[in-house]
C-alpha cells in the first residue's frame, strides 16, 4: 500500500488521492474517507477495508495478491476483497484487475468462465526475464561441514555462496520465531510427549527434548509410526535460521525481517536477508536478490489444506520475483521440496495460469470450491446436531460430516476466531455444499436457522462460515 501511494503521487501530484490503512488512526482514517464521499478525490489506495470505500463513478478496480489471506476478514460476514470488488464491478459497469504473480483458483474460474480475460506476457519474456530455478532435496548429501551446520544440502550451500560475490541473498522460511518443533527423522512425524499429548521442542545446546506442554524432559524417544529413535527440527522460525547461516557465513552480515520487525528495503551489497513469506524487502537501487533461497518446502506442500499448493507456489514466486532476471548475472532460485510436485514443477517453468488451471479443473471433478458453495457449521456437537435440523437446505445441497476438530497444537495461544475449539472443548464441523446458484439460498437458510437458535436462547449456537479459505 505504501508502495502504491508513493507511486500515485509521483503520477497524480500530492493530494489527489488517499491512502486508507489501519496505521492511519481512526481520526485521519475518517477525514480520509469523507474527501473519498464527497468527491474531492478520486482515487483511494488501502488494505481490505478500501473495497468498500464510496468512491463515485467507478471506473477500475484492482487488487493485488487476491490469495493473500489478509484479504480475507477474519470479523463477520467475513467478506473477501476480491469478492467485495467483484459485485462493485458488476454493478457500477466498472472494470476490475485482479493482479499478482501467481494465480489463485478463483481467478482461473472468471477466465475459463469467459467472465475475465488474461493479461500475461509472452513465453520468451518471461523466461527473459525470471531467475533459474533449481531443484534441490532435503536429503541430498551435504559433504560441506558448513553446509550441515546450516540444514542446506550442498547444492543450496554452492548456490548461496557464489551469489554472495555479487549481492544480497534472500533465505525464505515458512515460520518466524527460534525454538523448533521437533519430529521423526526417518518419517518426519511429528513427535510428542510420552506423558501428554504435546509436541517436543529443543530447548537448545546439550538439553534434551522438553514437552512444549507439561514441561518434561525426555530422555529416550521412538516413533510411535516408523520405531526411529533420531529426532529433527520440524519448521525451524527464521531467528533460529538467522543464527544458522551467521554461523555458516561469518563474513557476511545477516539481516531478519518478520511480523515483529519488517524491513521494507536492503541495501544493494552482499548480505543474508532471512525473511517470512510476505516480508521479504526489496533491494534498494538495485536490480533484486542475486539469489533466493526457499527453506522447507516440504512443510507447506504437507499442510493438510485444500490450498497448501496454490499457496506454496504463491509465496515462492513472490520471493522469487524480487530475484534478479537470469540474464543480468546467472541469479538462481533453489527451492528445497520435492521436485516432482505439481508446484515445484510450476515455479521451474513460472507457470502459474496452467498451475491454477489444473488445480480449478480437479476441484470441479471432486465437487469443491469454486467450482461449489460451501458452508461451514463449527461448535460443540450438539449445537451443530440442532443447527443443521433446524436448517431448511435447499434441493442440492449436499451434508459432508460431522467431524471432530483437533485442538490448538499449543497450549496457552487463544485459538483463532471462530476456527479453533477453546481449550478443554471438542468441537465439530459439518460441511454442507451446494450448486453455485443454490448459494443465496444455502446463506439464506443457514442465517435464518442461525438467528432462531438465537431467539430460543440457545446455550451454545454453532458458528457458520460461507466458502471458508481453510477447508483441512
Amino acid at each position: 500500500a505504501a508502495r502504491a501511494d508513493a507511486a500515485l503521487t509521483a503520477l497524480l501530484g500530492p493530494g489527489h488521492h488517499v491512502l486508507l490503512t489501519a496505521d492511519a488512526g481512526a481520526e485521519s482514517r475518517y477525514r480520509r474517507w469523507l474527501a473519498v464521499h464527497r468527491g474531492a478525490v478520486r482515487a483511494v489506495v488501502g488494505t481490505r477495508a478500501a473495497a468498500f470505500a464510496p468512491v463515485r463513478d467507478l471506473g477500475l478496480l484492482a487488487l493485488w495478491d487476491d490469495g493473500d489471506q489478509n484479504h480475507r476478514e477474519e470479523r463477520a460476514p467475513q467478506p473477501h476483497a476480491r469478492e467485495v470488488l467483484l459485485l462493485r464491478a458488476v454493478a457500477a459497469g466498472a472494470g476490475l484487475l485482479l493482479g499478482g504473480h501467481s494465480r489463485t483458483a478463483e481467478a482461473a474460474q472468471l477466465v475459463t468462465g469467459g467472465w475475465a480475460g488474461e493479461l500475461a506476457a509472452p513465453r520468451a519474456t518471461v523466461r527473459e526475464r525470471a531467475p533459474a530455478v533449481r531443484t534441490v532435496e532435503e536429503r541430498d548429501d551435504a559433504r560441506d561441514p558448513a553446509a550441515r551446520s546450516a540444514r542446506l544440502p550442498s547444492h543450496a550451500w554452492e548456490a548461496v555462496r557464489n551469489a554472495l560475490t555479487e549481492g544480497p541473498v534472500l533465505v525464505q522460511v515458512p515460520r518466524r520465531g527460534y525454538v523448533p518443533r521437533l519430529a521423526c527423522d526417518r518419517c518426519r512425524h511429528p513427535a510428542g510427549c510420552a506423558h501428554c499429548p504435546g509436541p517436543l521442542q529443543s530447548p537448545g545446546g546439550d538439553a534434551p527434548p522438553r514437552c512444549a506442554w507439561c514441561g518434561r524432559d525426555t530422555e529416550v524417544w521412538h516413533c510411535p509410526e516408523c520405531g526411529g529413535s533420531r529426532l529433527r527440527a520440524g519448521v525451524v522460525g527464521a531467528r533460529r535460521t538467522a543464527e544458522e547461516l551467521g554461523r555458516a557465513f561469518p563474513a557476511v552480515p545477516v539481516r531478519t525481517s518478520g511480523r515483529d520487525h519488517i524491513l521494507d528495503t536492503v541495501p544493494d551489497r552482499p548480505a543474508v536477508v532471512v525473511a517470512t513469506p510476505g516480508a521479504e524487502p526489496r533491494v534498494e537501487d538495485g536490480p533484486g536478490y542475486a539469489a533466493a533461497l526457499l527453506l522447507d518446502g516440504w512443510a507447506l506442500l504437507g499442510r493438510p489444506d485444500l490450498r497448501a499448493g496454490e499457496e506454496a507456489l504463491r509465496r515462492w514466486l513472490n520471493a522469487a520475483a524480487l530475484v534478479r532476471p537470469a540474464p543480468a548475472g546467472g541469479s538462481v532460485v533453489v527451492v528445497l521440496a520435492e521436485p516432482t510436485a505439481r508446484p515445484v514443477q510450476a515455479l521451474v517453468r513460472w507457470d502459474p495460469a496452467g498451475h491454477a488451471e489444473r488445480e480449478l479443473g480437479e476441484r470441479a471433478e471432486l465437487g469443491l470450491p469454486p467450482v461449489t458453495r460451501l458452508a461451514a457449521v463449527t461448535g460443540p456437537p450438539e449445537a451443530v446436531t440442532r443447527l443443521l435440523r433446524a436448517t431448511e437446505l435447499p434441493s442440492s445441497a449436499q451434508l459432508l460430516g460431522a467431524t471432530e476438530l483437533e485442538p490448538p497444537p499449543v497450549r496457552g495461544r487463544p485459538p483463532r476466531r471462530g476456527a479453533e475449539p477453546p481449550p478443554g472443548e471438542v468441537w465439530q464441523r459439518a460441511l454442507v455444499r451446494s450448486h453455485p446458484a443454490d448459494g443465496d439460498a444455502l446463506a439464506t437458510a443457514l442465517r435464518a436457522a442461525r438467528a432462531a437458535r438465537l431467539a430460543h436462547g440457545d446455550p451454545a449456537v454453532a458458528r457458520v462460515r460461507v466458502d471458508p479459505v481453510d477447508i483441512g
